[in-house]
């Protein structure tokens, strides 16, 4: 029978509440009061429980973070708190929203997810985990992301969090994003949405050698040529060291010649040359290509294009064919959803091939 849509269940307004110059208690009470009143206009909404997302945020970029975050989808976080941080601030002011994406029907259930923005100054940096730590709920993973850099603010945070979302191609230099997410990494779990970009490389490389045939030629590989953007060498750094860790190469420090990197990789005799190159033509950040070749003769390469990569591959006997894989790119939105996602994972993959990656900084 069709659903009398004049009869359809509309969606309530978000519940909010703000205030001027207030303490970290009143706005966690005020979201418990938010949530009572939602689920009491609606007995089937109780509000999500599975993750609390602290993003410390610089008040000047708040709209377009919030666009951001609009656009992961299904991977809201439960309960989103955002620091907006600016220096000059003084007072501490603080609005809550509780939301749902519908108002469920009788005997349906609908989930609340709540996001709460306290403004800060600087003067508030000293007391970050105080004005958080009840803004958060107690016993749910939690995960932190400081897109604008901010190192003593996520330094701070850290007790209040298991997972830190960091983007290596964020900082200016590539050798010191190596090394912070190598710190960051003994003391929480690392999620890097530059290595989330690289997955579909990664999949086409591994899917390439899947089978019994062709996992022979891994032990035959001579050259590994990478090109990047210019502001996403961390990225290549990462698919390489995801290629030794993978295949336990013993890898050495890189040389550097301007915007190229060279050096051996291999194990038990096998020598693998290693080129990674900067592509200044490339507009947008990421890689450009991979290209790999064993000593048989076979060669896989993968070519950034239109709508998704560009496939190339030749075997033993000088046989060519030529692809495109669609659809690689999950564009901005759905790399941030995925490192949302991530936090509630664990990649076994990517601590070895960031360990690798800072084995090979020159």
């Amino acid at each position: 029978m069709a659903r009398d849509l004049s009869s359809a269940v509309q969606s309530r307004p978000d519940a909010v509440w703000s205030a001027e110059g207030t303490t970290p208690d009143a706005i966690e009470a005020a979201l418990r009061e938010l949530v009572k009143q939602r689920h009491g206009e609606n007995g089937g909404l109780a509000p999500a429980r599975a993750l609390n997302m602290i993003a410390f945020v610089e008040s000047r970029y708040r709209g377009e973070i919030a666009n951001r975050l609009a656009g992961v989808g299904r991977y809201h976080a439960s309960r989103l708190v955002v620091l907006s941080y600016d220096p000059e601030r003084t007072r501490l002011d603080a609005r809550a929203v509780v939301s749902s994406d519908d108002d469920p029907a009788e005997g349906e259930l609908g989930l609340l997810r709540e996001r709460v923005t306290v403004e800060i100054g600087k003067r508030h940096l000293d007391d970050l985990v105080t004005i958080v730590d009840p803004l958060v709920v107690t016993d749910l993973a939690t995960l932190l992301w400081s897109p604008h850099g901010h190192p003593e603010a996520v330094d701070a945070l850290l007790e209040l969090a298991q997972t830190v979302l960091v983007d290596s191609l964020d900082d200016p230099s590539w050798r010191e994003a190596i090394g912070r997410a190598c710190e960051l990494r003994s003391r929480a779990y690392v999620v890097d949405l530059a290595w989330l970009r690289s997955t579909p490389w990664r999949e086409r490389v591994a899917a390439a050698f899947d089978s019994q045939a062709m996992r022979a030629e891994l032990e035959k590989v001579e050259t590994v040529a990478v090109r990047h953007h210019p502001d996403s060498t961390v990225a290549a750094m990462l698919l390489v060291g995801w290629l030794a860790s993978r295949l336990g190469w013993n890898v050495s420090p890189l040389s550097a010649n301007g915007g190229v990197l060279t050096g051996t990789a291999g194990v038990d005799g096998q020598k693998v040359a290693v080129r990674l190159e900067q592509a200044p033509e490339q507009e947008v950040r990421g890689l450009e290509s991979v290209a790999i070749a064993t000593a048989t003769g076979r060669r896989l390469g993968l070519r950034r294009g239109t709508g998704g990569l560009r496939a190339r591959s030749r075997d033993a006997g000088g046989h060519e064919r030529e692809w495109t894989i669609l659809g690689a790119s999950r564009g901005e939105s759905g790399i941030l959803g995925e490192g949302i996602r991530q936090s509630l994972l664990r990649d076994p993959t990517y601590g070895p091939a960031l360990e690798a990656a800072e084995a090979m900084t020159p």
